[in-house]
């Protein structure tokens, strides 16, 4: 009888070297996938960037009714968009690093880590402003200047007289 690996095509070393998965890549392939990710990444940014400015133009014009006269409309409370939209970039840029540092890709992860917790910075630091800046303020109790009063008199006697 003869053994079930001799039916297999090959040397024994040769069949070992097949079943283990492809190494982390040689040579300047990762720090140049690095810098590619990155460079898609900013970009992906800036026209993300552009697309919430342009809507956020849009919005403005269509609550006035494209009338240029008439005053702009009471604050409608925070645009929770572009924080929603980087938060959702952050997260796609953690879940490349994370099948980057998987693959031993570590220089290309590594720098997607940096980016994403950048990115996750940004979009906390943008969403606790908002919810500062969202927070009534309390109004200053009104004042009244009061004319002076030409009989002489306190305030209580020129109140009564409508002087």
């Amino acid at each position: 009888m003869t053994h079930s690996e001799s039916h297999l095509p090959g040397r024994p070393d040769e069949r070992a070297s097949a079943a283990r998965p492809p190494s982390a890549p040689g040579g300047c392939a990762d720090p140049l996938v690095a810098v590619l990710l990155v460079v898609a990444e900013a970009a992906a940014g800036a026209l993300l960037a552009i697309w919430l400015m342009v809507r956020g133009l849009t919005r403005s014009h269509e609550a006035t009714g494209g009338k240029v006269s008439t005053p702009p409309p009471a604050d409608p409370g925070m645009d929770w968009t572009p924080v929603v939209v980087f938060a959702v970039l952050a997260l796609l840029v953690a879940c490349v690093a994370a099948e980057l540092l998987r693959s031993g890709w570590y220089c290309s992860g590594g720098t997607q880590v940096v980016v994403a917790v950048a990115l996750g910075v940004m979009v906390l630091a943008t969403a606790a402003e908002e919810s500062v800046r969202e927070a009534p303020e309390p109004t200053p109790a009104p004042t009244y200047a009061s004319p002076p009063c030409r009989s002489g008199g306190d305030s209580d006697e020129c109140a009564r007289s409508g002087r």
